[in-house]
């Protein structure tokens, strides 16, 4: 079993998506999302891990993935099936995608 796991050293790309929600829609993105990451992320290319994150105001859900490049990330967004999933996401919440590098990791 594989897990999330956020080190400084590792050759992974970042894939953060801060998506503005409507609170009474929350839930239904945040379905969209795991339904999306289900069928069609999980399968691409280049997929490490996907983490979905709830505010607890309801007014926001972040959509933290890990991929192995950014070639990976762009050949995904250009796929049809995942540009469909981002059309639903897109009519239910204002979406700021942006790929990071890790660049310092602090523990207790």
């Amino acid at each position: 079993m594989s897990e999330t796991v956020i080190r400084v050293e590792d050759q992974v790309v970042t894939f953060i998506n801060i998506l503005d929600v409507d609170p009474t829609k929350q839930q239904e993105l945040i379905d969209v999302l795991n339904e999306g990451t289900e069928k069609v992320m999980s399968h691409r290319p280049g997929f490490v891990s996907v983490n979905i994150l709830a505010s607890l105001d309801g007014t926001r859900v972040v959509n933290l993935a890990q991929w192995r490049s950014l070639d990976d990330i762009k050949a995904t967004m250009s796929d049809p099936e995942a540009q469909t999933f981002a059309k639903r996401t897109a009519e239910i919440a204002k979406a700021a995608p942006s790929p990071y590098r890790v660049v310092s990791v602090h523990h207790a």
